[in-house]
């Protein structure tokens, strides 16, 4: 199978976020050409310009939802799309014969980064060390590993209990992708804490905030990690799933977005969750921990297994 990227590649730079924001609807309502300028846009800042991401998905979400909004210039610095990176994302578009599953996708869209312009990466410790949802992460060390065996010893009901259930009835890995194999080590301070720490922490807040373990979900809540920390991985991964359905499915572009909005707007609502210290709320209920923080579990427009059941019906 072949992609056509050519017409794409004219839409992924710096855009007009008013022209953005009129593109957004049409996209929703199936136009090739909007859905396009809207998947350049995400693909530019996602891959060159990571301190748009923020105004970029802003402004992409709340045109979606009909929400106000007063888009200004963008002014952030970018690099250069390389030939090389190109070739790779159309690859990565394609995929195995077999079709993804959720960790060969994370893998494949990981290894974009290897592809991206030398600037790039400069480009995204600013913009993590800038985002306010990041804190101090530079100056924050490495957490450590999670113990399975500690969170056995917190009472039935507890936060700790309910995540230990999820990782051993499910048999998922406790940081979803090993830290050393992917080289976080290597990373820059802020960027190295972040991915860390985000990765440690996915389920808990898969939990916390009220995702399900499913396709459409594990969207969604890469959109609302997005929202909180401007997370360079979660934008690049919904941009390629995003670009995916243009180029493939256009026809599942409307859902994506909205789901992909909806979450968004979540995270930006959400209290700061890289401040909050969840070791500490081991021992209390979910229920607990969300009244503590005034968190609000997600409520999307569409059932969370949507993907699944329409992949059954078919």
């Amino acid at each position: 199978m072949s992609i056509n990227l050519q017409e794409l590649r004219g839409y992924s730079v710096r855009p007009d976020l008013h022209a953005l924001a009129e593109s957004v609807r049409p996209a929703a309502q199936g136009d090739a050409a909007a859905q396009a300028a809207v998947c350049g846009a995400m693909l530019w800042a996602s891959f060159a310009a990571p301190g748009a991401i923020p105004q970029v998905f802003d402004l992409i979400s709340r045109s979606q939802l009909g929400l106000h909004l007063d888009p200004a210039a963008i002014l952030v610095d970018s690099a250069p799309l390389p030939e090389e990176f190109w070739q790779q994302f159309e690859e990565t578009l394609i995929g195995p014969e077999a079709g993804y599953d959720a960790t060969s996708i994370t893998v494949a869209v990981a290894s974009l980064g290897a592809v991206l312009h030398e600037g790039y990466a400069a480009l995204s410790e600013s913009a993590a060390l800038a985002h306010p949802g990041a804190g101090d992460a530079v100056d924050k060390s490495v957490p450590p590993m999670i113990s399975l065996a500690a969170l056995a010893d917190f009472p039935d009901g507890s936060l700790a209990r309910q995540l230990l259930s999820m990782w051993v009835d499910n048999g998922f890995d406790p940081e979803v992708l090993d830290r050393d194999a992917i080289g976080l080590a290597g990373l820059s301070p802020a960027l190295r804490y972040l991915n860390t720490r985000i990765l440690q922490m996915h389920d808990t807040w898969h939990l916390v905030a009220g995702y399900k373990t499913t396709s459409l979900h594990e969207m969604a809540i890469s959109a609302f990690q997005l929202a909180q920390f401007g997370h360079n991985y979660s934008a690049m991964f919904l941009t390629t799933v995003c670009t995916m359905s243009h180029l493939k499915q256009p026809m599942g572009f409307p859902l994506l977005l909205q789901n992909l909005s909806e979450a968004w707007v979540h995270g930006c609502d959400a209290p700061d969750f890289m401040a909050i210290e969840w070791e500490q709320d081991w021992h209390l209920s979910i229920e607990d921990v969300r009244a503590k923080y005034g968190i609000a579990p997600f409520a999307g427009a569409f059932p969370a297994d949507l993907l699944e059941q329409l992949s059954q019906a078919s």
